[in-house]
């Protein structure tokens, strides 16, 4: 399970793997992880550092790799 925040009703809540989504951009302002917020159902999107995508492939979310061009 992993913990996460809602920014936009400010809910706090664990969500299994398979609710989230991982994408890794070729950079760090297209790697980023979402889901859907359990209280409000808002689409939530955050950036994901290297310590973040290591911890989500690790824990068995799902990954897509984008590319550009």
């Amino acid at each position: 399970m992993f913990k996460a925040s809602c920014p936009d009703c400010g809910g706090r809540f664990e969500l299994p793997p398979d609710a989230l989504r991982l994408a890794i951009g070729r950079s760090s302002r297209t790697t980023f992880y979402s889901f859907t917020c359990p209280d409000c159902g808002g689409h939530v999107r955050k950036p994901a550092g290297e310590r973040i995508v290591e911890l989500l492939t690790d824990g068995g979310v799902a990954t897509m790799r984008l590319h550009t061009g």
